[in-house]
């Protein structure tokens, strides 16, 4: 099945950013002299994904004012307001009309790749029920560590069977490298999943908590290794090591 709509995450505030996003939406902050959503926006569209829900909250209306319908890019952008913070999981569910019974491209609006990543993870898509992004970390503590059935496969770049996910591990405790990168493609098993969600420790209803469960469940979901950098914008440090990177191409 060829997917061909994507929701993008972009309600939170980014509080580790501090005064940088206190009065600004994050995925407007620019990094090689566009705004982060916009690189997403290239990449989805170079992969021929061209109609996409965002989901907003923290200054909703200026990141929705300057992106507008996304029809001068060839896009058609839709937006959905998620007027209370309470996790990706929820945030998700409010583009659930949107997204219908397809498979969909999942992602959070600050999460910076090289573009061709989204055209490989969609070509291997279609050979799974979910698929993750994968990113190698020496400690996964800080995201979700993804364990696999077939390491050595993603070291050939190759997908491989999830077989675990623990979402923001005691430091020093994952065996695996393996984090989760902030994008996937998901299947409409999804949604029971978020439904049956309880809170977080944070008080908050987490998307990867939800592919977790897919996995217990014994759902085929895959991960793809990310080619290239990968930058998760949330502090003051990794906005400058994306600029730098993401400057020089």
């Amino acid at each position: 099945m060829t997917v061909t709509k994507a929701v993008l995450l972009a309600a939170g505030r980014g509080t580790r950013l501090g005064a940088i996003t206190a009065n600004y939406p994050k995925p407007l902050l620019e990094v090689g002299g566009r705004p982060i959503i916009a690189h997403i926006l290239d990449g989805l569209l170079a992969a021929r994904i061209e109609e996409v829900t965002i989901v907003t909250g923290h200054f909703a209306a200026l990141l929705e004012a300057e992106l507008g319908n996304g029809e001068h890019a060839g896009l058609r952008l839709h937006y959905v307001r998620q007027e209370r913070i309470e996790g990706t999981a929820r945030a998700l569910a409010l583009a659930r009309d949107f997204c219908g019974d397809d498979k969909f491209f999942i992602g959070w609006g600050d999460i910076l790749v090289q573009p061709e990543n989204y055209a490989r993870l969609l070509r291997a898509a279609r050979f799974a029920d979910h698929l993750l992004a994968v990113n190698s970390s020496d400690d996964p503590a800080s995201g979700a560590a993804v364990y696999v059935d077939d390491p050595a496969a993603l070291d050939r770049d190759e997908p491989a069977r999830v077989t675990r996910i623990v979402e923001k591990p005691a430091p020093g405790t994952s065996t695996t490298n393996w984090n989760n990168a902030g994008f996937g493609v998901l299947g409409p098993a999804i949604w029971p999943e978020i439904a049956r969600l309880e809170p977080s420790l944070r008080g908050e209803y987490e998307l990867p908590q939800a592919v977790a469960a897919l996995v217990e469940g014994g759902a085929d979901v895959r991960a793809v290794p990310v080619i290239g950098p990968w930058f998760d914008v949330g502090t003051p440090d990794d906005l400058d090591r994306a600029r730098a990177e993401f400057g020089r191409s």
